[in-house]
Formats: structure tokens, sequence, C-alpha cells
């Protein structure tokens, strides 16, 4: 029985994220009201029988490294195990992780005491459903070294993304890091899965290596630090490169509008990625929370988390996440709203020192529009957030504004008739 490890790559600051990664990793920012992106791969493997995954982690870590903590527990009649593997210094190097190749680089002592024949690299930050067996069997089939997995995309797609030319027999032959349109003619691929409006195969960043392999090109250029842009295109030619076509749902959750869409579209009721009829489960930390409480309300392709209090809301395309609290005469259309990690009057909840703070979640007759609010957020009454300007980019310690969305930051307070 072949044995596969999983690294999980935790990230980097996740700037185009910002605020959301503002106190937390990109793996640990909330999406669909109650998951994490980190349980997203960690689900995946879990359900294709993968019981070894590292996590790698550097930047704003705690809270990731707490998720991973009380979420996955194997039982004592397994080896199975997740294990945070956080950047450390040590005698042979001093520096951080600087990049994907170079934290799986640093890692490579703890993946090899495993002993694995294959080793797959995942994002932490991507969200998809794949069978990871079938991929596994498609890199031994193929005999390869290395294989991609790689999605079929539109011209208008390709330059967004690193391209592989692919032929018949599923070996890619070349490589491109986001090429201009005028490039992509010479960049189309003949491999199964490909069609006439889909006939680039861009880079999933999910990746299989051969176990000896991984280790070859990663000490080859000690000073590569990047596996999409520098050890996969170095390694085409030298070594069996293939392509695993994937044509389901994947979405690289990588800005704050790539985040807001995916978010919303779980709540329609055809969704792209949908909860509703996989017999593959999401993971992801098991809490003793009630049911919502709903009164008075009128929902639209809205979604209401465990122990959520709404009363008197009009929803229109939006996700509550746990413990929302929502008052009376507030109207929210396409908004993503992570709710609390506590209930008002918990022991975690600082209102109980400070009075002059504002109770937890939003206040009566507030017009939210096309917004995402971080967790712990205390919003007065009569708030009206539209940006009924377009504003496309603004910071502030308040608030930003991302690609058009407003984005109200973890634990912020808004005073009642606050205006966006």
């Amino acid at each position: 029985m072949r044995r596969i490890i999983a690294v999980i790559l935790g990230g980097g600051r996740g700037t185009r994220l910002f605020p959301l990664t503002r106190d937390r990793s990109k793996p640990a920012v909330p999406i669909g009201g109650k998951y994490r992106l980190i349980d997203i791969p960690i689900s995946n493997c879990i359900n294709d029988q993968i019981r070894h995954m590292l996590v790698l982690t550097q930047y704003n870590s705690e809270s990731l490294n707490k998720h991973v903590a009380r979420t996955y527990k194997f039982d004592r009649f397994t080896d199975g195990f997740i294990s945070i593997l956080a950047a450390e210094q040590t005698d042979e190097n001093r520096e951080w992780f600087q990049g994907t190749a170079d934290a799986v680089r640093q890692s490579l002592k703890y993946i090899s005491s495993y002993y694995p024949d294959l080793v797959l690299i995942l994002s932490g930050d991507q969200l998809y459903r794949m069978d990871f067996n079938e991929f596994a069997d498609y890199h031994e089939n193929s005999k390869a070294d290395i294989t991609i997995a790689t999605k079929p995309v539109t011209a208008a797609e390709a330059p967004s993304m690193g391209i592989m030319k692919v032929g018949e027999d599923g070996i890619i032959t070349e490589f491109r890091e986001k090429p201009p349109e005028e490039e992509l003619e010479g960049l189309k691929s003949t491999q199964m899965g490909t069609t006439v409006s889909r006939p680039y195969l861009g880079s999933m960043g999910i990746y299989m290596f051969s176990s000896d392999v991984l280790r070859k090109v990663l000490e080859a250029e000690p000073d590569v630090i990047d596996f999409g842009k520098e050890i996969i295109p170095h390694s085409i030619g030298s070594y069996r490169v293939a392509s695993h076509t994937f044509n389901g749902y994947w979405s690289d959750i990588g800005t704050i509008s790539s985040f807001f869409k995916a978010n919303l579209d779980m709540a329609t009721s055809n969704p792209d990625f949908d909860m509703y009829t996989s017999f593959s489960p999401l993971y992801t930390r098991a809490r003793a929370l009630p049911g919502a409480r709903i009164n008075n309300c009128t929902l639209n392709d809205t979604i209401i988390c465990d122990a959520s209090d709404v009363n008197g809301v009009s929803f229109n395309k939006c996700i509550v996440g746990l413990r929302g609290k929502v008052r009376n005469g507030t109207v929210m259309e396409r908004c993503v709203f992570m709710g609390s990690d506590y209930w008002e009057g918990h022991y975690l909840d600082p209102r109980n020192k400070s009075s002059e703070m504002l109770p937890l979640g939003i206040g009566e007759n507030c017009v939210i529009k096309n917004a995402i609010i971080d967790k712990n957020a205390r919003i007065g009454n009569r708030c009206r957030l539209e940006n009924r300007e377009g504003v496309q980019e603004y910071s502030s310690d308040l608030f930003s504004i991302r690609d058009g969305i407003i984005v109200i930051p973890k634990n912020t307070m808004l005073e009642p008739g606050f205006v966006i």
C-alpha cells in the first residue's frame, strides 16, 4: 500500500485578503459561515483516506494552530496525524520561510522521516473537491516524477494563471506564468479534458511528487523559493512532468472579490460548490451550539448558521455565521457576516468591563449591502453601509473597500448612524 503524506502550505502574508488577514493567516479565514479555509484541503485528505498531514505555517498562525489542534484528532486505532510545522530557525538555516518551495525544503527532514512514497503539496486557501486517490493513480500510471493538477480555462482566464502546454500523452512540454493574450495561441493543449472554448490548462497549485524526486529538485537549486514560478518550470524537460486535468469546481480564494463571490455562491439554490448534495463532508470544529433562532424575517438565497439570533430582518443573498446577531428593521443584501466568537455577556466579551461599548452584532434599522463583516463586529443602530459612490479601493482603521466591497475588520465598532 502506497504511503502518501500531504503538505499543506499555510500561506504568506495574505496581503490581497487584507483586512481579513490582519489578525489571522489566510487558511484561518472563515468561509461558508462555520468553516475555515484550512478545512477544505484537510477534509479532502480525510475523505480520501490520507491521514498523514503536515501544515506549514508562518504569518499570524496562532488562530490557525488553535483551530487545527482543537478540530482534528485521530483516535488511537490509527496512525493518522495532522502536525503543525511552524517556521523555525536552526543551526543549518536561520531564515524564515521565503516561499512555497523554500518552506517545503526546510521541512524535508520531517517529511522524509515518515518515508512516504508520494508527497502531495496543497494550498491552504482554495475551495474545491478533488479525489486525491485518482490523482495518485494517474501519477503512478503515467510513470510521472511530478504531476500537476490543471484546470481547462478560457482565453480570458489564462493570463491570470500559470499555463501549461500539454500533449495528448498528458506530459507537460512548456510552462508560462501569466502569459499575455498575444502569447496564448502557442500554448493550447490537446490533452483530454480541454475543449474548443477552454483550450488552455492552468495550474491549480496542487502537486504530486515522487518522494525521491521532491528531494532532488529542492536540493539541486537551494536558492529557488517558489514551486509555481521556479521549481515546476525548471523541472520540465529534466523530469517527467504530467498534467492531471480537473473539470470540477475550483476557486483560488486569493482576493477579497474571489472570497466574496465563493461565499455568496454557497447560499444560492444551485451553487457551483454544493455542500448539500455531496457525500464528501466538510469537517470543522464540533461545537455544542443550538440551532439558529429566526423570527419575522424575509430570507432569499441565505444561510443562517448555528446559534444565530435574527429578528425582523430582510436577508437577500447573505451568509450569517456562528452566533450572528441581527436586530429588527435591518436590511442586508449580498453580505457575508461572520458572526461572533462568543455570546454577549460571555466572559470573553469585553463589554462586560467597558459599558460604553455597543452590543455584539448588527443593530436596528441598518442598511448593509455588498459587505463583508468580520467576527465580533459591533454595528450601531441606523448605520448605512452601501458604498453609494462606487469607491473601489479605500483603507482606514474602521473599514476598508476592496474591489468595491466594504470590509469591516474583526472586533470593529461602528457608532450609531455611521455611513459608508
